[in-house]
């Protein structure tokens, strides 16, 4: 899996999440450099995990509906 590479706009709206999750939960401040290092460790621990379940999830999906097709585009064969 190749990394995950978020744009600018969304790493800036998780370390400000985080940030505010921080201050508001922990008491706590957070600058943008330790945001972005758990942004980068959560990316790297977490993204595999989930990936991998993304990918489970639509595999599962399209079995379901090629099940589906099949049901509708088999002919029954006259023996």
């Amino acid at each position: 899996m190749k990394p995950i590479d978020l744009s600018d706009e969304r790493r800036e709206a998780l370390r400000s999440h985080l940030q505010t999750l921080f201050a508001t939960e922990f008491d706590e401040t957070l600058s943008e450099f330790r945001a972005d290092e758990i942004v980068a460790l959560m990316l790297k621990t977490l993204g595999p995990t989930v990936y991998n379940q993304a990918v489970a999830d639509v595999r599962a999906h399209l079995q379901t509906k090629l099940d589906d097709l099949d049901g509708e585009v088999w002919a029954e064969e006259d023996r």
